[in-house]
């Protein structure tokens, strides 16, 4: 019986009710459709989310365990489609963060010492996305890696160690392509008239 119980467990550790249910519940909208409406299922599914923050479709969340606790999103983000969450470990974005489509952020990974079976015991590593963060189509950040603010990661680009804040990387593995230049919090902006065709402001 106790044998029973254990495979059980092993089978269905990564099933997640209340995911599913948000999964057969938006099942239907297509993407790019409701983004805030996504927004409010992952939050009432009990995932950390920030104000703002919109999702264009679903992105895969994986892991064993309680991976509510693993995801924290902050505020103003927008996470576009087939995008890839591993919360083997924690996941934290920070504010005003552009996750292109296809991202694969990555906490998990595997002792590699035995030679008769690299994929060994699995070892997770954070993921800290800073605020302002742009991580380009198809990009890959690998377990452990902190991306600092106002960095941009290049389409495609795998990354395995620390990106520093307003650094443009790109490569695998990503390497710096030139630092970007760090502007103030822009001065907010006045309207004032608006016409069919143009905006006007000062």
């Amino acid at each position: 019986m106790n044998k029973i119980k254990k495979i059980f467990s092993e089978e269905l550790g990564e099933l997640h009710l209340k995911l599913l249910l948000a999964r057969l519940f938006l099942i239907l909208l297509p993407p790019f459709v409701g983004g805030r409406l996504r927004t409010l299922i992952l939050k009432w599914v009990g995932f950390r989310i920030g104000r703002g923050t919109l999702f264009f479709n679903l992105p895969t969340l994986v892991g064993g365990g309680s991976i509510y606790e693993r995801l924290d999103i902050g505020e103003q983000c927008l996470v576009s489609i087939d995008c890839y969450f591993d919360l083997a470990d924690k996941i934290t974005i920070g504010n005003r963060v552009g996750i292109s489509p296809h991202c694969m952020l990555m906490t998990g990974n595997h002792d590699t010492n035995n030679p008769y079976n690299r994929v060994g015991e699995l070892l997770p590593g954070q993921i800290q996305i800073g605020d302002g963060v742009w991580l380009g189509t198809r990009c890959t950040i690998l377990p452990g890696v902190t991306i600092g603010e106002g960095a941009v990661v290049a389409a495609g680009a795998v990354v395995t160690k620390d990106v520093e804040p307003n650094a443009l990387v790109a490569g695998v593995p990503a390497r710096v392509i030139r630092y970007l230049q760090n502007l103030e919090k822009p001065t907010p902006v006045e309207f004032i008239s608006l016409t069919s065709d143009t905006f006007e402001y000062r």
